[in-house]
């Protein structure tokens, strides 16, 4: 029996459009993911309206929903800028730099940055305002120390006097984070309703 043409072109169809949509989830799962900017906490690193991708490979490819790691191939390190689920609402992703992982001891004095008793090389926290507050009103500016559990890291937003991060809430488990940013792919600027032509295509540090 000779099958109707038009049925068999459906078909061809229909199984290229389930093909495209299990590599496409595949890819997202397990090798690249992208995520919008909601707020200013990373500014002047990552506007509000950039749109960037995440690359899940970079500390191992987990099981989704489990989160276990099957296969690893690397850890959060100081200085990477890192998405993960927020500890304090876990349907919720948040974007925040590294500033130090497990065995680290932090501390921040005076809104700077102290690793194992060290000064930190902290070239992309910004301070925007220049009151300083003490540890006994507020943690933002003096915190500390405290040492970082092993499987955790600490973070914080490049916009350090205006970011919700480590200081306030804790560690984040290495199990809850989802990958590294690497690459602003589009900006939208609200504001002026304009592309932000500048910003697409860096590359993040």
């Amino acid at each position: 029996m000779t099958s109707n043409p038009k049925t068999a072109k459906i078909r061809e169809y229909a199984e290229a459009i389930i093909i495209a949509i299990l590599i496409a989830a595949f890819i997202r799962t397990f090798v690249v993911q992208a995520f919008k900017i909601p707020s200013g906490s990373m500014k002047p690193t990552l506007e509000i309206g950039d749109h960037i991708l995440v690359n899940k490979f970079s500390y191992g490819v987990k099981l989704p929903y489990l989160r276990t790691t099957i296969i690893p191939l690397g850890r959060p390190e100081r200085g990477d800028i890192a998405v993960f689920i927020y500890p304090e609402d876990q349907t919720k992703d948040f974007i925040k730099r590294v500033i130090a992982v497990g065995g680290d001891t932090v501390e921040v004095r005076n809104k700077k940055v102290f690793i194992n008793g060290e000064a930190a090389d902290d070239p992309h926290g910004v301070h925007v305002e220049d009151v300083v507050y003490p540890g006994a009103i507020q943690r933002r500016d003096n915190m500390g120390p405290v040492k970082v559990p092993d499987g955790t890291i600490f973070v914080m937003g490049d916009n350090r006097d205006q970011s919700y991060d480590s200081r306030f809430w804790g560690f984040v488990k290495l199990e809850d984070v989802i990958g590294k940013a690497f690459i602003i792919y589009f900006s939208w600027d609200s504001d002026n309703s304009g592309v932000r032509w500048n910003r697409i295509g860096k590359l993040l540090e």
